[in-house]
């Protein structure tokens, strides 16, 4: 192995262990409240309100909504571990140390992402955990479910990366997950099925590319999906590609970090 090569590995798997152990270190503030909100979800949707409406889309209603409680978990904490990481790293002036260290940007920003993916998947481990109080469903397809989680992850780190690189303040990386992302996921399908909207309305639906992740991973869990699996990849794989060239570009020119 190359001395080069040595280095982007040392330097890659340092970067990844410090990101897993800075949200692992408050666990309680990071992993915790995700799980007591999707018990909160589950209660007051799946218990109160699917007691009523009973079954969507052939399913039981608690079983149709679980898979949307736990992306959801997956998407708000990759994306809030990536930005709230870098956006520190660049008030705290040591993402400086990274750049200047004869290290590959793509290895700095595959550290971070990599990290999100790790609280993302956490998140999401105990959220599916929890579900099994309320449930006892067994994905249908274990390979479509872990790949969906994990690629969706990976594009939410990234979104989470870009945002931190434009964001001034610790201000600037909430505006996102709360006027944006958390809007999206509710319009995203996880409480009901597309299929009973106004065909104007499936249409603007299917403007929100979080609809094709949280179809995608009920197909997973379910077998059944509102969106074709190929469609669900397609989507997730083109974000992917899109912001991660952008990351990297911006990275390159030191957008947001050199002054």
């Amino acid at each position: 192995m190359s001395s080069r090569l040595m280095q982007e590995r040392v330097a890659f798997f340092t970067i990844v262990r410090r990101e897993i152990r800075r949200f692992m270190r408050i666990w309680v503030q990071t992993i915790t409240p995700p799980a007591v909100n999707a018990v909160l979800y589950m209660l007051i949707f799946g218990g109160l309100i699917g007691s009523r409406i009973r079954e969507m889309n052939g399913v039981p209603y608690m079983d149709f909504i679980v898979p949307g409680v736990i992306m959801m978990g997956i998407i708000i904490n990759s994306y809030a571990n990536v930005s709230s990481s870098m956006f520190s790293a660049k008030m705290q002036h040591f993402i400086e140390e990274l750049l200047v260290a004869p290290v590959s940007n793509i290895t700095i920003l595959a550290g971070f992402i990599i990290g999100g993916v790790a609280r993302g998947l956490a998140v999401g481990t105990l959220v599916t955990v929890v579900a099994f109080f309320f449930t006892d469903l067994i994905p249908v397809h274990p390979v479509v479910t872990i790949s969906i989680a994990i690629l969706t992850s990976i594009m939410f780190s990234l979104g989470g990366f870009l945002n931190a690189l434009f964001a001034t303040t610790f201000d600037d990386i909430s505006i996102v997950p709360n006027f944006v992302l958390t809007p999206l996921t509710y319009f995203g399908g996880i409480f009901y099925s597309i299929s009973m909207l106004p065909d104007f309305w499936q249409i603007v639906s299917k403007l929100n590319p979080i609809l094709y992740m949280i179809n995608g991973f009920r197909f997973g869990i379910l077998g059944s999906s509102d969106i074709p699996l190929w469609q669900s990849y397609a989507v997730i794989l083109i974000f992917i590609a899109a912001l991660g060239s952008v990351c990297v570009i911006l990275l390159n020119r030191g957008a947001g970090i050199k002054q």
